[in-house]
């Protein structure tokens, strides 16, 4: 089993979850943050920490293709290891449907 980040991370990019966790898992892109799931050990430490509630345990339903995006960003953006400001539209953009088309895959800044 693996967490990974789902699409409510989409344009709010809430930090919280990066400083606890103990592997330093977590990749930053510009709107949206992952992490990489061969690198997760499963501690769940991450999950409660997320206010937009977008770490999900990969055994969930439908929760492969998101393994998958977690995998396919981890290996292109810089890890954060770093609590941040959200982004500015974090409150208004959180539990918004459809956010897939607002994923950009620009790297963050890392850290």
């Amino acid at each position: 089993m693996t967490y990974v980040v789902t699409e409510n991370c989409i344009a709010c990019k809430y930090t919280d979850c990066v400083e606890v966790c103990p592997v330093d898992c977590f990749y930053e892109g510009e709107n949206f943050l992952v992490i990489h799931p061969d690198e997760c050990i499963d501690c769940g430490v991450c999950e409660p920490e997320c206010p937009a509630d977008a770490i999900r345990p990969d055994t969930e339903p439908e929760m492969g293709k998101w393994v998958e995006i977690n995998r396919k960003y981890a290996e292109m953006w810089p890890v954060i290891i770093t609590k941040k400001d959200p982004l500015p539209t974090a409150d208004e953009m959180d539990g918004k449907p459809d956010k897939m088309g607002m994923l950009s895959e620009a790297p963050g800044e890392g850290g």
